[in-house]
């Protein structure tokens, strides 16, 4: 685990904060690479979490969401005190039973559904794995099939 202390900074509406050259050098070699997006886990401010480092607009950032720090976009220009390693645990999501069966039976739909980047297949199989009713998942397993179709918003989009 490596430990520092980073200042919050904001790009657009996202807090971060930016790793120590040694220390994201010492992140990539244990992830075994340095591109891409790269799975971490540690603490911030004795706070455990699980991020992914990620590079944009040429910086790697570590993106401080609010679970990670309460009210963390009111924080900027904060130092906190930040330990980081690579996490090599399995992150991928099964998408949820109904999902997979209503793909099944709507071939046009999966193979739209095939053909999206991963962040968005990720972004609609998270959220429909992340809801707790039956009645909320069947809901969202049709609006789901019918945006990959062109036929209405979901996860806060009007379209692909």
């Amino acid at each position: 685990m490596f430990k520092f202390k980073a200042e919050i900074e904001i790009i657009g509406i996202n807090p971060f904060v930016l790793l120590p050259d040694d220390i994201l050098t010492a992140v990539f070699k244990q992830a075994g690479k340095n591109n891409g997006t790269i799975p971490v886990t540690g603490k911030i401010n004795d706070r455990p979490y699980k991020q992914t480092l990620l590079k944009y607009s040429g910086l790697w950032r570590l993106y401080i969401n609010t679970t990670m720090l309460k009210n963390s976009p009111k924080r900027i220009g904060e130092i906190v005190d930040v330990s980081i390693e690579f996490d090599p645990l399995d992150r991928t999501l099964t998408p949820h039973p109904k999902l997979i069966e209503a793909l099944n039976q709507n071939e046009e739909a999966k193979t739209i559904f095939e053909r999206l980047t991963p962040s968005l297949r990720k972004e609609i199989v998270r959220y429909i794995s992340s809801l707790k009713t039956t009645q909320s998942i069947d809901n969202n397993v049709i609006k789901a099939i019918d945006f990959l179709l062109g036929k209405g918003k979901f996860i806060g989009r009007n379209h692909l």
